[in-house]
C-alpha cells in the first residue's frame, strides 16, 4: 500500500493533479477527469452519506464526473423523494468549490403515486444552502426556472424509472426549451426483452439520438442495472 500511495502521489505531481478540480485538459476535445480524486471523494465522502442504492459506484462516478467536467451553474431534477440525488449534487459542489444552484421538484400533495415521499420529501437536503425544493410538474417547473437564467450552464437530471412515454416527453421538452443543457438520465440500462426490465428510458434516449445525429456526445454505464447515460456537448 505504501508503494502504491507513493506512486499515486508521484503520478499526480507529474500530471499536475488539483484536488480542487478533477477536470483535466478542458481545452481539449475529449471528456477527461481525474478518477483518483473522484474515487477518493466517492469512497470517503459520498458513500457514507448516500450509500450505493439507487446509484452504484459506477453511476456515482458518472454523476461526479459530469458536474466537475461540465461545471453547470444550475441543475434541475425531479422526483425528489427523500433528496438523495440532490444531496449528491450538493456534496459535489461543496467538495470541489463549484458555485451551483440545485432545483429539485416533486409531486404536489394532492397527487397520488406509489413513490410519493409525503412527509419525508427532501429530508436529505432541507435547509441546505443552494438547494431549492418545489412541488409541481418537474418539466414545466424546470423550464419556468430555466427561462429566468437561460444563460447559465445547465444540467438536467432525469430519474428514468418512468415509462417510455414519460421519458420521451421529458427529453423532447428539454431539447426544445433548453437546447444547450446537458442531460443525465438514470435507469437507462438496456437488456433483451426476455429480461422483463423497463427498457423504456433507453429506447427514448436512442430515438432522440437518432433524430438529432451529432447534437450530443454520449457517455454511459453499460455493465448492468440500473444504468446511467450522460448526453453532453463540449
Amino acid at each position: 500500500m505504501k508503494i502504491y500511495s507513493k506512486l499515486k502521489r508521484k503520478l499526480k505531481q507529474m500530471i499536475g493533479a488539483d484536488h480542487n478540480d478533477p477536470a483535466k485538459n478542458i481545452e481539449c476535445s475529449e471528456f477527461e477527469v481525474d478518477n483518483w480524486v473522484i474515487s477518493e471523494f466517492i469512497v470517503k465522502k459520498l458513500i457514507p452519506i448516500v450509500g450505493t442504492h439507487p446509484y452504484p459506484i459506477t453511476e456515482l462516478s458518472l454523476m461526479v464526473s459530469a458536474v466537475c467536467r461540465l461545471k453547470p451553474q444550475q441543475i434541475f431534477e425531479w422526483g425528489t423523494n427523500i433528496g438523495k440525488s440532490a444531496r449528491i449534487f450538493y456534496e459535489i459542489s461543496k467538495r470541489f468549490s463549484l458555485p451551483l444552484e440545485i432545483h429539485s421538484i416533486d409531486l404536489p400533495d394532492d397527487l397520488d403515486h406509489q413513490e410519493h415521499p409525503r412527509s419525508t420529501r427532501g429530508r436529505m437536503v432541507k435547509g441546505y444552502s443552494g438547494v431549492s425544493l418545489y412541488q409541481a410538474d418537474g418539466l414545466s417547473k424546470s423550464i419556468e426556472l430555466y427561462q429566468r437564467r437561460s444563460q447559465d450552464r445547465t444540467l438536467v437530471f432525469i430519474d428514468g424509472d418512468h415509462s417510455y412515454e414519460s421519458v420521451r416527453r421529458e427529453l423532447a421538452g428539454i431539447v426544445e426549451a433548453m437546447p444547450d443543457a446537458a442531460i443525465l438520465l438514470h435507469d437507462t440500462f438496456c437488456q433483451s426483452e426476455q429480461s422483463g426490465y423497463n427498457i423504456g428510458p433507453h429506447k427514448a434516449v436512442a430515438e432522440l439520438l437518432a433524430e438529432m445525429p451529432g447534437k450530443y456526445r454520449v457517455m454511459s454505464t453499460t455493465t448492468g442495472l440500473p444504468g446511467m447515460t450522460l448526453l453532453y456537448r463540449l
